[in-house]
């Protein structure tokens, strides 16, 4: 496996890096203060989680006088689909998920 897809896996292996993906992907150009704002992270941390996610490729950062804005970089994730799940059917692949997802609503009745 290529050394910059195993960053990607490592990156995208922790939650609160995909909830800042989303965060990202809902409000793109965030700095580190508007991604702080609502999560249950000290900036340390969020900071921490940032640079993985930019050693990975999935932000880049744009400098904008004093801010660092953050935005995403989707590429490395659409290499991603396109090599471990391209491979399949995605049309039986989201009628299976949608499955899942219903019975596992009816379980829950």
């Amino acid at each position: 496996m290529d050394v910059d897809e195993d960053k990607v896996f490592k990156a995208l292996a922790d939650a609160g890096r995909r909830l800042l993906l989303d965060r990202l992907h809902a409000d793109n150009g965030q700095t580190l203060g508007q991604l702080c704002e609502h999560l249950a992270m000290s900036r340390q941390a969020v900071t921490k989680h940032l640079t993985v996610l930019e050693e990975a490729n999935l932000i880049v950062v744009i400098r904008r006088g004093r801010e660092k804005l953050h935005y995403l970089n989707p590429v490395p994730i659409h290499e991603i689909a396109d090599r471990w799940i391209g491979k399949f059917d995605r049309g039986r692949l989201r009628l299976l998920a949608d499955l899942k997802r219903q019975l596992e609503g009816q379980a829950d009745d």
